[in-house]
């Protein structure tokens, strides 16, 4: 009995230490599982950081019996993130379904991703391994399979291209003074009753007024004299010449003592001996019954003559042709054109400032142009939504100045405002940009898709989007050709490096926050090009000192951690 107790004993302890053996041959000989990383240098795009590790055993190595639980953990300064899903291996022998690495060797492909946060750019990516044979556990050295993360993508600028209403302020405004004179038929002489007539003595007094206010000046008189068309050609001719005398001679009269009339080309005469077209406007307006046969009849012909026998015929059948149509061609049209100036532009800034309510609602829009103070242009905008409560403009502006100032909510409470009045894609682009920098993307993208047609403002920022969602092919085509920081960045991250160089190097104007000028010491250090890198470092640290902590940890610049230059300039 004591024999077989003490086998048994042998026993027990001899599977103990092959478990024991099985567990810490492997943990010694780790150093032979090779692990390949995808990318090598971990980065984020999306949001996320995604990493695909395969690892690849050798023969001989994995114990039949042992199960191994591999996790992948993103280590940094102050915290790690260990990824969700955990790789699990197992050796011929045990019963589970998990993936087996024969004893000939074997591999796996692990593919998985965590949300990415600041912390994490300067950060290590290890494994740790649990080992697991029969009721022994065991923990291997964790292994360094990685460097993380290159944060490029961040860098795009969520910057909000607002629309604003224009105002349609314009200093010098063209209006006119209209008057007629009728004539008994065949004559040109002016019957004094015409002269009585309320457009003729409107005509005066606009004349008289004109001529003593200095913000109107006149222009030119236009004196057009007409024949109705029921007369022959060779009588209508001398006809309208007489009536364009008579008129001019008329309202000669009227400019006698004002210098304006004297210049050249002051006077414009016409006159028209078969006013065809008075006489196919004056049917149309008219409410005959059969005015659509009646210009369907003179459609017909060309020939002055056979239209001349048309009308007459149509004068004996239709009575109001020659008591109403007619009659009203037989006239001078007296036009009196005159530019109205406006207030200058230094003239609205200064009532402005002093009390905005003696100035119309453009003139209150426009001044808001004439200042580059943002707080003023603000000013402005409130006293004119003050003023027209329901000016769409007045509402929408004061969004984007208040985007300008970087007062989002504000800005997005004046875009509902605006909303409110009339829900226009100006509106609707800008509620878009408000909801973007607000990090609402979803929101964002569905006011610019909202839209009856894009524009440029709309597609640059569905080209944002399309960058934080790591669709760099699809946010290029939304920036289209002209040069941008993020049109740029979308190339970089998509691949196109020199692409993205050259479309840097073609802005006109960059940035004082740095940015264009740091992608380009990125791209420089991409390339491999020290001088250009080092330069533009230089340039975006020169625009902004923060530059210099960034880069020091930016991992884009690893190559060149051990640069005196490098490290001269970001110390």
């Amino acid at each position: 009995m004591k024999k077989f107790r003490s086998y048994f004993i042998l026993i027990l302890a001899a599977a103990v230490l092959a478990s024991c053996s099985g567990l810490n041959k492997m943990k010694k000989n780790s150093n032979l599982v090779k692990y390949e990383v995808t990318p090598k240098i971990l980065e984020t795009h999306a949001g996320v950081v995604t990493v695909t590790i395969k690892g690849t055993f050798p023969a001989k190595y994995f114990d039949k019996k042992t199960t191994v639980t591999a996790t992948p953990v993103l280590t940094y300064e102050g915290g790690e993130t260990a990824f969700d899903k955990v790789q699990v291996l197992q050796g011929e022998s045990v019963q589970a379904n998990n993936k087996v690495i024969a004893t000939a060797g074997g591999d796996f492909t692990y593919t998985s991703t965590i949300p990415y946060k600041d912390a994490m750019k300067m950060s290590e990516l290890v494994l740790r391994l649990k080992a697991v044979r029969g009721k022994k556990t065991l923990d291997f050295d964790k292994v360094k399979i990685a460097d993380g993360v290159i944060a490029t993508s961040t860098l795009v600028d969520k910057d909000a291209r607002t629309i604003k209403m224009k105002d349609n302020y314009v200093r010098v405004i063209p209006e006119n003074k209209v008057a007629d004179i009728h004539y008994d038929i065949n004559r040109a002489d002016i019957n004094s009753k015409e002269l009585k007539a309320e457009d003729i003595a409107l005509l005066k007094a606009y004349i008289k007024s004109v001529s003593a206010d200095s913000s109107r000046q006149l222009k030119s008189t236009e004196i057009s004299s007409y024949a109705s068309p029921d007369g022959p050609m060779k009588i209508n001719t001398p006809l309208s010449e007489k009536r364009g005398t008579t008129a001019d001679k008329f309202i000669k009269k009227e400019f006698v003592k004002i210098n304006a009339a004297k210049a050249e080309g002051f006077y414009n005469e016409k006159t028209t001996p078969e006013d065809w077209d008075g006489f196919k406007s004056e049917v149309e307006k008219s409410t005959m019954q059969d005015k659509d046969l009646i210009l369907r009849v003179l459609s017909m012909y060309s020939d002055p003559e056979v239209r001349e026998k048309e009308i007459k015929n149509m004068s004996a059948a239709f009575a109001i042709l020659k008591t109403d149509i007619l009659p009203k061609l037989r006239r001078s049209k007296l036009a009196v054109n005159v530019d109205l100036t406006g207030r200058t532009d230094e003239q609205i800034l200064a009532q402005m400032k002093a009390d905005p309510k003696l100035l119309n609602l453009e003139e209150m829009l426009h001044a808001a142009t004439l200042t580059t103070d943002l707080n003023e242009q603000l000013k402005f905008y409130q006293a004119t939504a003050e003023n027209f409560p329901k000016c769409i403009r007045a509402k929408n502006n004061m969004g984007c100045t208040y985007m300008a100032l970087d007062k989002t909510d504000e800005a997005i409470a004046e875009f509902e405002k605006a909303k409110a009045i009339q829900n226009n894609d100006v509106v609707k682009n800008n509620l878009g940009f408000g909801a973007l920098v607000k990090g609402d993307v979803a929101k964002a993208e569905e006011y610019f898709n909202s839209m009856t047609a894009a524009t440029p403002e709309s597609k640059y920022g569905l080209g944002i989007i399309a960058i934080t969602k790591a669709e760099y092919d699809k946010a290029v085509n939304y920036f289209g050709t002209e040069p941008s920081f993020n049109l740029a960045l979308a190339l970089y991250l998509k691949g196109d490096v020199t692409k993205a160089k050259a479309t840097l190097d073609g802005m006109k104007e960059l940035c004082k926050c740095g940015k264009p000028s740091y992608l380009k010491a990125v791209i420089g250090a991409r390339l491999d090009d020290r001088n250009y890198m080092l330069s533009n470092l230089r340039e975006a640290i020169g625009f902004k000192v923060e530059w210099r902590a960034y880069a020091k940890t930016d991992l884009e610049f690893a190559k060149f951690f051990n640069d005196e230059t490098f490290k001269t300039n970001v110390q």
